[in-house]
């Protein structure tokens, strides 16, 4: 299968690319992120993908849409949603892409994250996947969490400390 792998940074792109292609997959990466805070930490993210995609020779389509305002008012008084906002903000760009681009399949590095809340991110993917007439993959990547860790370090990726969104951020530095 043709399938777009959405990469919300380049760690955890590892592992779900390379899973991937050994399943046999054609995997092509989307960087689509309008949620990184601050500018400096979404450069230093961007960077990161282009450093693999140029380690690994993989593919990636870049909608290098710096969006912030967009995703600020989409989650502004509903800050408790945050996180099924920003999932199907980028879930749906990835869907749409992977229709208008003749991709079999899509899915997201989203689902490498022990952080991330996999029901909602399978259920987000599989309906928007339905909208737009394309399957969403669901395969819980978990499970490599140290291979993609110890690869990014041999790689010397850049290794961001919170989720991307100015919430999360401020988070991981105060405690949750």
């Amino acid at each position: 299968m043709k399938i777009l792998l959405h990469a919300c940074c380049a760690n955890c792109l590892i592992y779900p690319h390379e899973t991937l292609e050994k399943e046999g997959h054609e995997v092509f990466g989307l960087w689509y992120n309008p949620n990184i805070h601050p500018f400096t930490e979404y450069m230093r993210r961007l960077d990161a993908v282009r450093q693999y995609e140029k380690k690994t020779g993989l593919r990636i389509i870049y909608r290098d849409e710096y969006d912030l305002v967009r995703f600020l008012r989409g989650v502004a008084f509903r800050e408790s949603e945050r996180c099924r906002f920003c999932y199907h903000m980028r879930l749906e760009t990835a869907a749409l892409t992977a229709r208008h681009g003749d991709f079999d399949g899509f899915t997201s590095t989203l689902l490498f994250s022990k952080h991330q809340e996999h029901d909602l991110i399978r259920g987000i993917g599989e309906s928007v996947g339905r909208r737009h007439g394309v399957d969403f993959l669901y395969e819980d990547f978990r499970e490599g969490w140290e291979h993609g860790r110890a690869r990014s370090q041999e790689l010397g990726l850049y290794r961001q400390q919170y989720c991307g969104c100015v919430y999360s951020e401020m988070e991981r530095y105060r405690g949750r």
